[in-house]
């Protein structure tokens, strides 16, 4: 009876004999110094791309009511990762408050925070957006707290998101869970594999 030959035996079979190519050295480019001036044009213009950029609206979104409960989340989200997002079991990656800021400001640091952890890679973030002020005699508003609801719809990265728990700022504060950067789908492909192939 023929013996049975694994793939790695195989391999290494029409591999031998085989040299790697040679490869040229890296040289690192070294970056011009630049002045002050040149610096701040470029954070300047940095800052202006990144505004034209920020798709999200800055008036004529309601407020809401300072105990009402946020909650999203997009098609495809499975219900076991939404209940956990909910009742605050992931890890919060990164945290935003916007306390004493004007819609204005609040509106870039959203999206500037938004994208950033995206770049970084970070799933869950927590948002502070507050319960909003009550003047004696009337209604207690959270004009903050409709706008981050309003914005974080818009954002394609948000994936869902939902009032923290009390320990978290209750409904004064909301959990965001980001999409998965392709490096971390593929981490997680390559996870899912090994345990296929060790069966």
């Amino acid at each position: 009876m023929p013996q049975a030959v694994n793939d790695e035996d195989l391999f290494a079979e029409e591999m031998e004999g085989v040299k790697p190519l040679a490869r040229e050295a890296r040289v690192r480019l070294a970056k011009a110094k630049l002045s002050d001036d040149q610096q701040q044009g470029r954070r300047r213009a940095a800052e202006g791309q990144e505004e034209q950029l920020n798709p999200l609206v800055d008036e004529g979104v309601l407020p809401l009511d300072p105990w009402y409960v946020l909650e999203f989340k997009r098609p495809g989200i499975q219900n076991g990762v939404y209940r956990k997002l909910r009742l605050g079991h992931y890890q919060i990656d990164a945290r935003l408050d916007l306390h004493r800021m004007t819609t204005q400001r609040a509106r870039q640091e959203v999206f500037s925070f938004i994208s950033e952890a995206g770049r970084l890679g970070l799933r869950t973030l927590l948002i502070v957006h507050g319960k909003g002020q009550s003047t004696p005699g009337e209604t207690s508003t959270a004009i903050l707290k409709g706008y981050v609801n309003h914005w974080l719809r818009d954002l394609d990265a948000v994936q869902a998101f939902h009032s923290a728990q009390p320990p978290h700022g209750g409904t004064g504060a909301v959990y965001v869970l980001l999409r998965k950067s392709a490096e971390k789908k593929r981490e997680n492909r390559l996870t899912y594999m090994k345990g296929r192939t060790q069966d």
